[in-house]
């Protein structure tokens, strides 16, 4: 007998952000995210998400516990069509068991019927903008910070309760130990005419935040599912990220003093959080803070990276991500960052993942995306 019960109280949350942990165990490669953050994630009074949707959380349970857990959004600023929303679900973790699946599906797909939607889309942990998409290949090694990893049974789950595949994303990573390839320096090295390079200006921090935003909502607009980022869920991020930015590990570019272009390299802090549990008391912040400030992490990942589209059909558009790329490459080599995972990427952006493998970029992970036309 399985019984979906709606997350309501402080124990339910508790038990939601917890169980992924659960079923993981025995994964090698399986990294407990801090549940401090999860929670903030799923809470309306601390994640902007809320202030432009709605979202509903169910646990699966069977013989007194829980076995499965999946959430259901409905974003006003997401996508619509033929004029009517589409709702998405997310945070999937469950056991090998299709009725599990099945009914956790089920309750979600009635929850946004009941509000309107007719697609629903996923998996997004809440928004696209946010971790997204099914790991269905790279199960081999760890994921980097802000990444999904899932066992190789989920993705059939999904499809077994009637979703099918949509998008492909795509990670990939560089190895910039030794700098980038010959032509891809020699690319960095062309002038860039009125444009300047610069490092993020942390006395500035707030304008910042708002320039990176307005480059990131407009270089990215008309992509498949895309989000505007609203300055109240760029400014919590900007928030969150703070403590482990590096200023030098970002690049703002500028054509005659306007921001045309942006990209951010951050410590992989899944190093840190590795054998944490989840949990920064009693001795995890210390760890924390000694690896991040003592500068011990070898892996870093870009997770936000935009050129303004009026900018990208133009040459200098095909050279500035290289030229920044190129920038990082040097810093994190200073930090002895060895390692730097790009994306994820959509599998349709040809231009983008060009450009990734012509700095060295191998694909290392690969996650999918799913939709369903409700009745």
């Amino acid at each position: 007998m399985i019984e979906i019960r709606s997350v309501e109280t402080r124990a339910d949350r508790q038990a939601f952000v917890a169980l992924p942990g659960q079923l993981a165990a025995g994964d090698p490669h399986w990294i407990e995210p801090l549940h401090l953050d999860r929670l903030e994630l799923i809470d309306p009074a601390k994640n902007p998400f809320f202030e432009h949707a709605e979202a509903a959380l169910w646990l699966a349970w069977r013989d007194g516990r829980p076995v499965g857990r999946l959430s259901a959004q409905l974003d006003r600023l997401a996508p619509r069509i033929d004029g009517a929303p589409v709702g998405s679900f997310g945070l999937p973790a469950m056991e090998d068991d299709p009725a599990i699946s099945a009914a956790l599906f089920e309750t979600a797909e009635r929850w946004l019927a009941g509000r309107g939607a007719t697609y629903v889309r996923g998996p997004f942990d809440l928004s696209i903008n946010e971790e997204c998409g099914v790991l269905v290949d790279g199960f081999d090694s760890p994921p980097f910070m802000l990444m999904p990893h899932n066992p190789p049974s989920l993705p059939a789950l999904i499809e077994g309760a009637g979703y099918a595949p949509v998008r492909d994303l795509v990670a990939y990573r560089l190895d910039v130990s030794q700098g980038l390839p010959p032509g891809a320096e020699a690319m960095a090295d062309r002038p860039l005419g009125n444009v300047a390079l610069r490092p993020l200006n942390m006395r500035d921090f707030d304008a910042e935040v708002r320039r990176v935003c307005e480059i990131f909502n407009d270089a990215w607009a008309g992509n498949f599912g895309f989000i505007p980022l609203t300055e109240s869920e760029m400014s919590a991020m900007a928030k969150k990220l703070k403590p482990i930015l590096d200023p030098e590990l970002v690049r703002i570019a500028e054509r005659d003093g306007r921001p045309v272009a942006f990209i951010v390299l951050l410590p992989n802090v899944n190093e840190a959080l590795q054998g944490m549990n989840g949990r920064l008391l009693p001795f995890g912040w210390a760890r924390l803070l000694w690896m991040v400030l003592g500068k011990r992490i070898r892996t870093g990942r870009v997770p936000l990276m935009g050129v303004r589209r009026d900018v990208q059909q133009t040459a200098l558009g095909g050279l500035l991500p290289i030229a920044m790329i190129a920038a990082l490459s040097a810093r994190a080599r200073a930090r002895r960052i060895t390692t730097v995972e790009m994306g994820w990427v959509l599998e349709e952006n040809a231009a983008v993942r060009r450009m990734i493998e012509r700095v060295g970029g191998r694909e290392a992970k690969r996650l999918r995306l799913y939709e369903k036309a409700l009745a």
